[in-house]
């Protein structure tokens, strides 16, 4: 009998732990200093999800707001090819986002850059694609994340950080506090700034598109990230 119930004990300690080892794995953040996959898009069509009225952040639903709905009614706004001059900088110290033409400022904004476990990548990049509209779905446990009709996506890269990791500039519905670190990846904006800079960047997008991709002769704008 005494040893029935040592194996009975050590049976429960070691379901116990397994469920403690298991539920640690699902709810603490990633390990590495940055991301291996960013705001990881659902698709790559640039097309309003006419089903996607309800996200998923921090473990409870958020209803996209009408305002985002109605942005993405309207084809896309262009104001015309960007210029060479035209740049973006992104400070993650200041949390700051400066979009300059020159040495002129066209608009500064307060973001939202990675999570201490899910970094910004910091270096020189540039737009390869812009989005009108796109669900991002990724994260796991506490950190799951269902976002639909994310607006005005321009992702980056460079030739160490690739497309297909998902990093961005975008526009913001579930939260709204921006100057402090949010997101997994990605730089979150206020979505009328990101509308602005969507006009503002390269690729120029066509009249009646929903997305662009760059190329030689439609260059995306060149981002600098640092600290």
């Amino acid at each position: 009998m005494s040893k029935s119930l040592t194996l009975i004990a050590a049976s429960a300690v070691f379901i116990l732990l397994v469920i403690f080892v298991n539920f640690q794995r699902l709810s603490a953040p990633p390990v590495s200093a940055v991301a291996e996959i960013a705001c990881s898009p659902f698709d790559l069509s640039g097309r309003f999800d006419t089903t996607g009225n309800v996200a998923i952040y921090n473990n409870k639903n958020v209803s996209v707001p009408d305002s985002v709905l109605a942005l993405n009614e309207s084809d896309p706004n262009v104001l015309g090819l960007a210029s060479e001059e035209r740049w973006i900088e992104v400070d993650l110290s200041d949390q700051t986002l400066t979009a300059w033409e020159g040495n002129t400022v066209y608009l500064q904004t307060l973001i939202s850059s990675g999570l201490q476990f899910t970094k910004t990548p910091v270096g020189e990049f540039h737009i390869w694609i812009k989005l009108r509209s796109t669900r991002m779905e990724g994260g796991e446990g506490a950190y799951y994340y269902n976002l639909p009709n994310v607006p005005y996506v321009m992702f980056f890269e460079n030739d160490e950080i690739p497309g297909w990791r998902g990093f961005g500039l975008h526009g913001t519905y579930w939260h709204n506090d921006f100057g402090t670190p949010h997101s997994h990846g990605c730089v979150n904006l206020p979505t009328e700034m990101a509308g602005k800079l969507y006009d503002w960047t390269s690729p120029l997008v066509p009249e009646g598109k929903w997305q662009i991709r760059a190329t030689e002769d439609n260059p995306g704008t060149r981002i600098v990230i640092h600290e």
